[in-house]
């Protein structure tokens, strides 16, 4: 078959604008396998199968099995960012924040922006020939900083060369997840300090508007919050663990429905109708709430990248394995801050 005569070098991950996936599935498309036994396999996968090479389970292969011939050792670095990229999706919150993924092939991004007024979020009526309202759409003064989050994989090929690669797979799902905390403390601190932009709307309780006495979270101080974010929704709730516990301490919150929503899906959903996220790169007196729809955008730059030299030639002293990406706000007042005190 086709995926059999593919000739692999280190030269497939040098393709400009494509990764070696993408290369792959040029030389060996997978619709050509529609009503075959290898359908629904990518051409990666396919190429797994050309060497023999088993990758989980009781029966999975060592490590030495890539490296039995030059073309196998080819597709390790692919391998590595495969199961990297799992750890990263695991458990991940990015999905439920982000209103939009732009995915680029440099090291330089200017973002686009609109300040609406008062009147700029409401339609007006327009008489006959008069113009229409105008929302402004401009592009941004500074570029987006991108930040690279990465590990080092220190091992030699004479270390790993008998372990099982299911094995390999957790130690290289636990680098994915290092990475995905990284991200998510970036788009966190971005969402409050607002990066290039001005910081979120802050409120405290005790403060007008929002009632109450500093320290002590209550209902009604979580609806006040909530009527902050007209014409936007509050239907994003990020919080730390010990502010999870005071908010499902609150009796609105112990609603029959709610117990039963998280015992079958683990999830949280609050009376308000907001998801509620729990990570610890938000402050312990904050709640930080935002529509998902307009906050955040994530930018990345490429996806897991892999020193496939170092780690086709079995020199494995040293390999990076990194990602490229950043995070900007779309609308400023789309994410607000409730401080306790």
């Amino acid at each position: 078959m086709a995926f059999d005569n593919i000739r692999l070098e280190k030269g497939m991950y040098r393709e400009g604008g494509k990764s070696f996936s993408q290369v792959l599935e040029a030389l060996d498309p997978s619709e050509s396998y529609k009503g075959t036994a290898l359908e629904g396999t990518d051409a990666f996968q396919r190429q797994l199968k050309r060497f023999g090479i088993r990758v989980r389970g009781t029966g999975s292969d060592t490590v030495e099995k890539f490296f039995s011939t030059f073309e196998s050792a080819v597709l390790f670095p692919e391998f590595i960012a495969r199961i990297v990229r799992q750890g990263i999706d695991e458990a991940n919150i990015l999905p439920s924040i982000v209103a939009t993924v732009t995915n680029i092939d440099a090291m330089d991004y200017r973002s686009i922006y609109s300040v609406p007024q008062a009147g700029d979020k409401m339609l007006a009526d327009v008489v006959e020939g008069a113009s229409l309202p105008a929302t402004t759409i401009r592009t941004r003064e500074k570029l987006l900083p991108l930040k690279k989050h990465g590990r080092m994989l220190v091992a030699s090929y004479e270390a790993l060369r008998f372990q099982k690669l299911d094995l390999f797979s957790v130690m290289l799902r636990q680098i994915g997840a290092y990475i995905r905390t990284s991200q998510i403390e970036d788009a966190v601190n971005v969402l409050i300090e607002g990066g290039n932009d001005p910081q979120a709307e802050e409120f405290n309780i005790g403060t007008a508007p929002i009632s109450g006495t500093a320290g002590t979270l209550g209902y009604d101080q979580l609806v006040e919050f909530w009527a902050q974010f007209y014409p936007y929704e509050m239907n994003t709730m990020l919080v730390c663990p010990s502010m999870m516990i005071n908010l499902l301490k609150l009796k609105e919150l112990q609603d029959p429905l709610t117990g039963l929503n998280f015992q079958g899906t683990g999830k949280f959903s609050t009376p308000l109708g907001a998801e509620l996220l729990r990570t610890s790169t938000v402050p312990a007196n904050a709640i930080l709430a935002f529509d998902r729809r307009y906050a955040l955008e994530m930018v990345q730059a490429g996806d897991v990248n892999v020193e496939y030299d170092k780690l086709i030639d079995r020199q494995l002293e040293r390999a990076a394995i990194t990602t490229i990406c950043g995070f900007g706000k779309i609308y400023e007042d789309a994410a607000k801050v409730l401080y306790l005190e």
